[in-house]
């Protein structure tokens, strides 16, 4: 039984802590706030309650198999999800366009999108969804379900099969933008960019492979769990409890303590040390001193200005929610795309007069004119009828406040790996050049979200059980 440590409780961290506990090793999460989850937050006033991080879940097979993989209870037996239908509802007011997509149907989609955009919409969508499976069916274990590989250059290619313009000779794949506008045309390439977007990924500089995103929520959905989905952070925090993993909160890591080339355990900020034989990093590793660091850090994604952040804005309405009301609807205008949730939740409200919504956009680190409240206020606007006769307060939750919880400064958070680009768009590997310090979590191989974070639960525990020959799940 080897001794572990975790340095922070984000989702990542603890999925990894709670297989390695059932693998027999004595674990323990360090986390330098006073609580788990790190973005995956609640906030909570007057009987409203808002998540602070991600609403939706994409994937939900990652989590699935974690409580398979941890214990007797299965994933639903813990907490109550169910799956959005209709997915999304898509208003583009300077189109004069507002369509619903319904979930889980082709057909139903292509329908919808003739209907909005003229015959031929439907299947142009379904077209480059298409080609946007053949990029996820090459690259899919790979990308996601093995260690990186140390030859990464079959990641670097663009695996989207972007069609061909007659006579042009193409000097580059195109950007996600350009298949959009290429492929999908005006109006209708705007739903796949702001999908995309919504990621905090740039369609107009992410490779055409970025529309495996869209192509992932169409053919597996999107979930919500009732009670918001801080429930399934404390329910993965207690399936960790139950595996018999120790929690250590309001404990800083100063440093990654060596000895002989291999990580050896913790310096803490209070002084202590804690020894270990393999550590874990959960959180982004370049917030620790140069000392741990072990690789370049150029090698994780540029953090900073170039990386966005979200504003949030928690609304309490008066009136109850519709009856028709759409779970997600993703409001498109130039220069900002903004996303509004409607849960049908009761938990989400003091009683059945009142209505919760959550509106986010993707926004930098600083504050910006194009995505300041009053303007998300105003697009939101467009989603939920009567917005401003019904709003009681609303309250903003900005890159700061990621930085609070994460204590990533500036608030950044990390988009799920995409292959193509160079490879720019990847990150680093689960294992590092010291040998027993492994990394986790959103900042690691494949990635942001919480689908992509949950699946290096099963990358590291796989390389720290199995070893280096540890080749993912078969």
């Amino acid at each position: 039984m080897a001794r572990i440590a975790v340095i922070g409780a984000g989702m990542g961290a603890m999925a990894t802590a709670a297989r390695l506990a059932v693998a027999g090793h004595r674990v323990t999460v360090y986390e330098r706030g006073e609580t788990y989850g790190g973005a995956v937050g609640r906030y909570g006033r007057g009987g409203f309650a808002f998540d602070t991080g991600p609403g939706l879940l994409h994937l939900p097979a990652v989590y699935r198999d974690l409580f398979v993989k941890t214990g007797k209870r299965s994933l639903e037996t813990c907490v109550d999800m169910a799956q959005v239908d209709p997915a999304v509802r898509h208003v583009l007011p300077h189109h004069a366009v507002d369509v619903t997509l319904p979930g889980a149907s082709r057909g139903g989609v292509a329908a919808a999108l003739d209907e909005a955009f003229g015959q031929g919409a439907g299947e142009r969508w379904n077209g480059v969804l298409g080609r946007a499976r053949d990029a996820w069916d090459a690259t899919r274990r790979p990308l996601l379900e093995e260690p990186l590989p140390a030859d990464r250059r079959a990641l670097t290619q663009d695996p989207y099969p972007a069609l061909r313009r007659s006579g042009l000779l193409r000097r580059r794949p195109p950007t996600l933008a350009e298949v959009a506008e290429r492929e999908l045309g005006a109006g209708l390439g705007e739903l796949l960019t702001g999908l995309v977007g919504a990621y905090g990924i740039d369609p107009g500089t992410a490779p055409g492979s970025a529309a495996v995103l869209p192509y992932m929520e169409q053919t597996f959905g999107s979930w919500y769990v009732r009670g918001g989905m801080r429930a399934l952070a404390t329910a993965v925090h207690e399936r960790c409890r139950e595996r018999g993993v120790e929690f250590v909160f309001g404990a800083e890591v100063r440093e990654v303590l060596t000895a002989g080339g291999r990580a050896a355990g913790l310096l803490l900020a209070d002084g202590s040390e804690v020894a270990a034989d393999s550590v874990v990093c959960g959180i982004d590793p370049r917030l620790l001193p140069a000392a741990s660091l072990p690789w370049p850090r150029e090698a994780v994604p540029a953090r900073g200005p170039d990386l966005p952040s979200r504003l949030t804005l928690f609304l309490a309405l008066r009136g109850a929610r519709p009856p028709g009301a759409v779970h997600r609807t993703l409001v498109h205008s130039p220069g900002l795309d903004v996303t509004v949730l409607r849960p049908d939740d009761p938990a989400t409200r003091p009683d059945a007069d009142h209505e919760a919504v959550t509106v986010t956009a993707v926004c930098g680190q600083g504050p910006t004119e194009a995505a300041a409240p009053e303007r998300l206020l105003e697009l939101a606007g467009k989603a939920v009828p009567g917005l401003r006769q019904r709003l009681l307060w609303h309250e903003a939750h900005t890159p700061a406040d990621i930085e609070a919880a994460t204590g990533a400064p500036g608030g950044p958070v990390p988009a799920p790996a995409l292959a193509g680009a160079g490879g720019r768009l990847l990150y680093p590997a689960n294992t590092t050049a010291a040998a027993g310090l492994y990394l986790a979590g959103g900042w690691a191989h494949p990635g942001g979200g919480l689908a992509h974070a949950g699946m290096t639960g099963a990358l590291v525990a796989g390389l720290i059980v199995e070893g280096a020959e540890f080749r993912g799940s078969q």
